[in-house]
């Protein structure tokens, strides 16, 4: 079975022992970082550090400055985490390896585009801003992501990519020093704290024949017993329309999945357009339509009518392969992602019991993360697991 593990350019450049290590895993891809958010990542086996400190949302090369003339929303290019090429970098010294090298590119999540250009951002029922989210419905946002997919994705020695937080994005975000735990959101709740209603989405709403300000109205009601302690939270579909009432509900959520697959489509035409014919694409996907995150939710069949395929998160079990197994192709790749660190709550163990599982329910390939951030314990059950399959 094909699998393919995740890594950034610093968990590779500067370590002269990082590709043959990797390809000793048994691996015949890495899914390399192209363009992604802020973070703070451990290095446990780097010669020369061992926290990276990623200030912001940037793309780990340089991006042409021609293509991005004129533009009012553009990408920030690394700090001294990524400098120059970094992607360039990494990718050829894998390749030496005999690794095949996918990019891995973030799109609809980016703090400091949204602190830079608020206008660019979800709103919430609240008026509140979301920095990390900028809105797929507003047209300057879907032009910006779709020049970062296609110059992103296609970079130098990549031979297919994989597009995350392709689709909405919402409240659910790791931001800063976090304090939104003190009140449990159920499934729903997160769905209604995640609506957008700036100008674009309103109008939008308007379109579906709702009024955007007694939606926005009707939301902050919905959720008053949520703050008060006195809702237990629902399945997403029946919390969301006993909430809003069936309607609103139908609506509101059909202009979002109207929004997420033309913003999808757009994405991968993108793509397709920049990269060679055998190129492949993929989506980190979650089969539930109103889900938001890194996993964008998606319908299954159109996706896989879109897109060569998806990575779905399979940590703690597979079952969401299933409606994508209902609509794939021959050619089509159903990707399980599981984590593997245990530090993370991975499972490097039972990584061999946890893939057949999920071949038993669709999946075509392996997706492992994350190789640069686990230890050398996980690395060796990852080497192990790996060497059992088939």
């Amino acid at each position: 079975m094909r699998a393919s593990v995740f890594l950034y350019p610093w968990d590779v450049n500067g370590d002269p022992g990082a590709a043959s290590r990797i390809a000793a895993l048994g691996v015949q891809q890495v899914t390399l970082a192209a363009a992604y958010h802020s973070t703070r990542a451990l290095t446990p086996r780097h010669p020369r550090h061992r926290i990276v400190t990623a200030e912001y949302a940037s793309v780990l090369y340089e991006p042409d400055p021609e293509r991005w003339a004129g533009r009012r929303l553009r990408p920030y290019p690394a700090g001294e985490w990524a400098p120059g090429d970094a992607f360039g970098t990494a990718a050829r010294t894998l390749a030496a390896a005999g690794l095949s090298v996918h990019s891995w590119v973030v799109l609809a999540h980016n703090s400091r585009l949204g602190a830079e250009h608020p206008d660019s951002s979800v709103v919430n029922a609240y008026g509140d801003r979301y920095p990390w989210a900028p809105c797929i419905a507003r047209p300057e946002v879907r032009a910006h992501l779709a020049c970062l997919a296609a110059e992103a994705a296609t970079r130098p020695g990549a031979h297919g990519t994989e597009l995350e937080s392709c689709g909405w994005y919402g409240l659910a975000h790791l931001h800063a020093h976090d304090k939104t735990a003190g009140v449990g959101l159920g499934d729903a709740a997160q769905y209604l704290m995640s609506l957008c209603f700036c100008g674009s989405c309103r109008q939008g709403y308007a379109e579906q024949g709702l009024d955007p300000a007694r939606l926005a109205g009707a939301v902050r009601e919905a959720l008053r017993p949520v703050w008060e302690g006195s809702w237990s939270a629902a399945p997403a579909d029946a919390g969301i329309e006993r909430l809003l009432g069936d309607e609103p509900a139908a609506a509101t959520l059909d202009f979002r999945a109207r929004t997420a697959r033309t913003f999808q489509e757009d994405m991968v035409a993108a793509v397709r357009a920049a990269a060679p014919e055998d190129f492949q694409v993929l989506l980190h996907a979650d089969p539930a339509v109103h889900h938001c995150g890194a996993n964008a939710g998606v319908d299954p069949a159109h996706i896989l009518s879109v897109a060569d395929g998806v990575v779905v998160p399979c940590t703690g079990g597979a079952q969401a392969l299933k409606p994508f197994a209902g609509h794939a192709a021959d050619h089509s790749v159903l990707a399980a992602n599981l984590t593997v660190v245990s530090g993370m709550g991975g499972s490097p163990g039972t990584l061999e019991a946890d893939a057949r599982r999920a071949v038993g329910l669709g999946a075509t390939e392996l997706r492992l993360y994350h190789a640069g951030l686990a230890s050398d314990q996980d690395l060796r059950a990852v080497r192990a697991a790996l060497s059992r399959l088939p």
